[in-house]
């Protein structure tokens, strides 16, 4: 595939030549001007460290400049991956792969493809989490574009500053609602980073079409304030109209400088910045928010894959949710679409099939004045139930799913009870990092006698009861955003729809198999991610054709092919 057919696909314009060569064709390692020598090994880009080739050294000014050994890429790789088993604490791997990263580019996601079941805990939750909290402390060299208050003006110089012109991803925080660990204000910068890794090693997308963005108004966190080492504004969090004045002029710069299809994904703000952002920019910009819209694909994708072992339609099912925040109700809403979607009823009807706890006790009619405006179309006639134990024996829902950001919250009592009530009940105790889950795996499966089918947000390990070994599924969001993103760039779409979300989620399901769901998954492993990221980004980017949304045309006879060919590969090139 030549470099033009590459950029037409939506693919990082082709700066280094890389995409007009073949894997095996040499290519000229460009930066500013032809880097050689030292500054060649400086350039995590470019740098192969000791891959470099005899003829590579001779060319490039690099004779003496490395030891005379030289390692191919998957030596290199089988080295690093012992040396980071030898870590016993995992914030010790997180530094130690971001440290590759920033050397070695094409090594660090070669690594994390590769081995992506045992890195992704490290890279992304739950580790991620400590990172952040002591993101001061570990903080090395910025990975992305810090924009804060000071910058108040002037947002699109600032965007300039940005090496990269050709960017088609940004993550961008504001820190305030990092997983479960509440406002890390500027700290929340390693979300954005480690998102936008999995973008690449996940999705294939180029790791120099991806910018992290943190936003930074300032911090309610007592802690950080009071820190030394803290690394963002010293003030409590900027609110109302200059809050508001600083987005907007983020969001109008951004489209400035990068055009119609930069797709901006909004990760770990506040609920109530959260849809406020979302509602005010899905119309005018390329908008995705992963807590609200990716949470619930991921969710919806575990749901219909088990039908095959509840049985019935998701229309036969009962829904009880812990949590009515932007998760909860996010996939509260992907739910009742998909019900629409396959039966034709109204969505209204449809929410009514799903019930909402929250901190105050079951969603219900009487309370809908005091309700926050998200939670409204939750609530459904009934008495007051004030517990979740009550709202479980009350409702008596087949499906029971966490996203409090509380752990501990499905307690015994209420996952007999789910149990008693149900041959299989489904249990997804989705709540990040590990230590916040509603329940455990081993919890859900000794207190319901081996019956349950349980996911969770953070990984679990396998667990044997009476014998029979059980795999937790993890309803995690990488499975969804790196596709969905690829999806939306290779089809050139102008908008996200609702459908391109119900879309992600059915072709996630399509990939359990039998030999999955005999072990009690519900999603596949991802050790085949890329294969998955490949499928969900064909049909999210053939509903975006067919909503008349797609700018890159005419449209790819085999989408899937298509998809896969514009993945980016970490294999070393070679340089003349």
């Amino acid at each position: 595939m030549n470099g033009g057919d590459y950029a037409a696909a939506g693919g990082a314009e082709d700066v280094y030549g890389e995409d007009a060569a073949s894997m095996d064709q040499p290519i000229t390692p460009w930066t500013v001007s032809v880097a050689s020598g030292y500054s060649l090994m400086r350039d995590p880009r470019h740098n192969k460290g000791l891959a470099f080739t005899e003829n590579e050294r001779d060319a490039h000014y690099l004779r003496g400049l490395l030891p005379p050994v030289v390692l191919s890429q998957e030596l290199q790789e089988k080295k690093l991956m012992h040396n980071l088993r030898q870590y016993q604490v995992p914030l010790q791997r997180y530094t130690a792969l971001m440290d590759l990263q920033e050397r070695n580019e094409r090594l660090f996601y070669k690594l994390l493809i590769d081995n992506v079941e045992e890195l992704l805990p490290v890279v992304y939750t739950p580790t991620v989490g400590e990172a952040c909290q002591k993101y001061g402390s570990i903080f090395r060299r910025p990975q992305g574009l810090y924009i804060s208050l000071k910058e108040k003006g002037k947002i699109l110089e600032v965007l300039k500053n940005w090496p990269e012109r050709s960017v088609q991803v940004i993550v961008v925080t504001d820190g305030e609602r990092i997983l479960g660990l509440g406002d890390l204000g500027c700290q929340g910068m390693g979300i954005p980073v480690g998102k936008l890794s999995l973008y690449t090693a996940l999705g294939g997308v180029r790791p120099s079409a991806c910018l992290p963005i943190t936003i930074d108004v300032g911090t309610n966190n007592e802690k950080l304030l009071n820190d030394e080492f803290y690394i963002g504004l010293r003030q409590r969090r900027a609110t109302g109209q200059e809050y508001a004045e600083l987005l907007h002029e983020f969001m109008t710069a951004v489209k400035q400088n990068y055009g119609e299809k930069i797709l901006i994904q909004f990760e770990d703000f506040a609920n109530h910045n959260a849809f406020e952002l979302l509602s005010r920019y899905s119309s005018s910009h390329l908008v995705f928010n992963d807590d609200i819209q990716g949470t619930a694909s991921v969710v919806l994708a575990g749901l219909l894959a088990s039908l095959r072992l509840l049985g019935g339609t998701l229309a036969d099912h009962r829904f009880l949710f812990l949590g009515a925040g932007e998760a909860g109700t996010g996939i509260a809403e992907l739910i009742a679409l998909e019900i629409s979607k396959q039966t034709g009823s109204p969505i209204e009807e449809n929410r009514k099939k799903v019930w909402l706890v929250d901190s105050k006790g079951l969603i219900v009619d009487s309370r809908k004045e005091s309700l926050q405006h998200f939670k409204k179309p939750w609530a459904h006639e009934h008495e007051p139930v004030k517990t979740l134990l009550d709202a479980v024996k009350a409702i008596k829902p087949t499906i029971l799913i966490g996203t409090s950001g509380v752990g501990k919250q499905f307690t015994k009592e209420v996952v007999e009870a789910m149990a008693s009530l149900n041959e299989k009940p489904l249990i997804m105790a989705l709540s990040n990092p590990t230590s916040q889950a509603e329940c455990t795996a081993e919890e859900a499966y000794t207190w319901t006698e081996g019956r349950a089918i349980f996911a969770s947000g953070s990984p679990f390990d396998t667990f044997e009861y009476d014998g029979k070994v059980f795999v937790p599924g993890q309803a995690n969001n990488a499975y969804i955003f790196p596709g969905f993103g690829l999806g939306v760039i290779i089809s050139g779409a102008i908008r996200v729809h609702d459908d391109m979300l119900l879309a992600a989620s059915e072709a996630l399901a399509a990939q359990v198999t039998e030999e999955h769901y005999e072990k009690g998954m519900i999603y596949p492993p991802f050790s085949d991610i890329r294969k998955i990221s490949a499928n969900i980004a064909a049909k999210v980017a053939a509903k975006a054709y067919e909503l008349g949304l797609a700018s890159h045309l005419p449209q790819p006879k085999d989408l899937v092919k298509y998809a896969e060919s514009c993945m980016y590969s970490p294999r070393y090139r070679t340089y003349r």
